[in-house]
């Protein structure tokens, strides 16, 4: 591959919010004959750099959007964008990859260097259709809606108004009282927009439905995974995933909340215990600020690896790359976001010095140490990965940052800090195959009513939920799901955790046989991108492309151990 090469096909200032703007390269590109397999490359090139820059665009205003979702301006830009480029966008996208994936030349291209884009674009092709192009956009726009409701939640608790990350200082509180008037007044607020979150997602799954059928789909299910492109697994793979989940990580959820019931002294484990330290520690508070938990990441990625913590400084040090306070008005959750065209990644967060935003910090490190890595290959849709495997690179990072974390905790914290994060990961498994087993009924029942809805969401939670007693609470426990995202906004994104969650496991065992040939290993993989196959990616860092019951209940084993080391 060649490094970070720049056609001159694209004006460096292109404005591409505007697809006026856009309109006449894309057009130059439709009427190019090829007379060669070198025009087709060359072509390939051309339309990367364009690519990039349309992708570069939508990706700064939908960051602008997030970072203050009250800014009337940046909403109505990043609206702007989802109807007026996006639809162009995506059907000029299915008349390029039609006329790359039916041209004349398309066998002599290299097999090794773009069997997988061509691959994935022959599917696209397969299932484009154009009535589908406004169907995705309204549902762009209803994400937009959630999102823009659960921004604007805000509690008014212990004499000011907090955002939703703000409150979940107050689950680690020692006084139960505490934590329960404050899980309640986060509940009690998010059942304020109850129905209209519940109405949002009816208008969702009808029109994702009507979009799986347009292209010749039965159901919704199968047309995701077309557009997933996932080829190395099946839906019924993910549901013996979800039976391996049950079979090897429920008896540890159990035995985990039985400990945790006698060790608080309760009668039945509620909501507002989950949090707190069970033994009555203060607490974890591993930094004070953004700029403190910038600084401490720094070292630790430096004592990590030099080139590693080299690469998180080009972000802090390059302007504007972080958003890592918790505000009024910005939208909820964490996330990487590529600027392709620049070639930069950008984290977002809502950071209230809590262990989990540590997490979160070292997992989207992660996500960008990916990008960096891979942002060399001039062909903008190999600079990422599967998410099966990108997650792998964000979740590696939480794992293989345990030896550093005296930068964040004492020696006693760091033994309650690995032990939270441990227990999160089996609990995130099983959270994993409760919203993918749910988006999977949901989708398969696309008729289905809102109180069938939820009688299908108890009965998974029967199935994955960690003994905690919800009397009283019902209303609560019907809609815990409208906090997860993934449903509303990346319907069919989530199985990829758990996948992934198997491979950092693998690699975690790997560096503490050998930390140095890990790391190797890690990269190895990293500077891939998407350039190859899952199964290829995971192979390149060592890694086993496994999530049956055996792989699962083999790395459980493991957990379970380092758990009661960690005790």
């Amino acid at each position: 591959m060649t490094t970070m090469m720049m056609t001159d096909f694209v004006p460096a200032d292109i404005d591409a919010t505007n697809w006026d703007n856009l309109q006449p390269y894309y057009q130059q590109l439709l009427d190019r004959e090829f007379k060669c397999s070198g025009c087709l490359e060359q072509f390939l090139l051309d339309r990367s750099e364009l690519d990039a820059a349309a992708s570069e665009a939508g990706s700064n205003l939908y960051i602008t959007m997030t970072c203050n979702t009250e800014d009337k301006n940046a909403k109505d830009a990043f609206l702007s964008f989802v109807e007026n480029v996006e639809p162009e966008l995506k059907k000029l996208s299915f008349e390029l990859n039609k006329k790359v994936v039916s041209s004349q030349h398309i066998e002599s291209l290299d097999k090794d260097r773009f069997g997988v884009l061509v691959r994935d674009w022959c599917a696209d092709v397969e299932i484009f259709r154009d009535e589908n192009v406004p169907l995705q956009t309204e549902d762009t726009k209803l994400g937009q809606e959630y999102a823009e409701l659960c921004g604007a939640m805000m509690v008014n608790f212990d004499g000011e108004e907090r955002t939703m990350p703000q409150m979940g200082m107050y689950q680690q509180d020692q006084d139960r009282s505490v934590r329960e008037a404050s899980w309640r007044a986060v509940a009690e607020r998010r059942l304020q927009d109850r129905d209209t979150i519940d109405g949002i997602f009816d208008k969702m799954v009808a029109n994702r439905n009507q979009t799986a059928q347009n292209a010749g789909f039965e159901e919704y299910r199968g047309y995701m995974f077309a557009v997933k492109h996932r080829f190395d697994y099946t839906p019924e793979d993910c549901i013996a995933f979800h039976d391996a989940i049950d079979e090897a990580c429920m008896p540890i959820v159990r035995a985990l909340a039985k400990e945790r019931k006698e060790a608080l002294g309760v009668d039945t484990l509620r909501p507002w215990d989950i949090a707190v330290d069970p033994h009555g520690h203060a607490a974890l508070k591993p930094f004070d600020s953004a700029d403190d938990l910038i600084e401490k990441t720094s070292k630790l990625f430096h004592r990590m690896d030099t080139e590693l913590g080299d690469m998180f400084d080009t972000m802090r040090d390059g302007g504007y790359s972080l958003d890592l306070d918790s505000r009024k008005g910005k939208a909820p959750g964490g996330y990487q976001a590529s600027r392709d065209r620049q070639r930069k990644p950008f984290i977002f967060m809502n950071a209230a010095g809590l262990p989990r935003d540590l997490d979160t910090m070292v997992h989207e490190a992660g996500h960008a140490f990916h990008y960096m890595l891979c942002r060399h290959d001039d062909l903008v849709w190999y600079r990422g990965a599967p998410l099966e495997f990108a997650e792998v690179a964000s979740m590696s990072m939480e794992l293989l940052a345990y030896p550093f974390l005296d930068e964040f905790y004492s020696p006693e914290e760091i033994k309650r800090a690995i032990k939270k994060h441990l227990e999160g990961i089996v609990s995130t498994l099983t959270w994993v195959a409760t919203i993918d087993a749910f988006q999977h009924w949901i989708y398969l029942n696309p008729e289905h009513t809102r109180e069938e809805r939820t009688a299908h969401w108890l009965e998974l939670g029967e199935r994955f939920g960690g003994g905690v007693d919800w009397t009283g609470l019902e209303a609560e426990q019907e809609a815990v799901w409208h906090r997860q995202l993934h449903p509303f906004e990346v319907p069919f994104y989530y199985v990829e955790y758990g996948i992934a969650q198997l491979g950092a496991l693998q690699m975690w065992l790997k560096y503490i046989e050998n930390p140095k040939e890990a790391i190797a290993a890690y990269k190895n993989g990293l500077e891939l991108g998407a350039s190859k196959t899952l199964p290829s990616l995971f192979e390149a860092s060592g890694l086993k492309f496994d999530f049956t019951t055996d792989m699962v209940s083999t790395l459980m084993k493991t957990v379970g151990e380092e758990l009661v080391k960690h005790s």
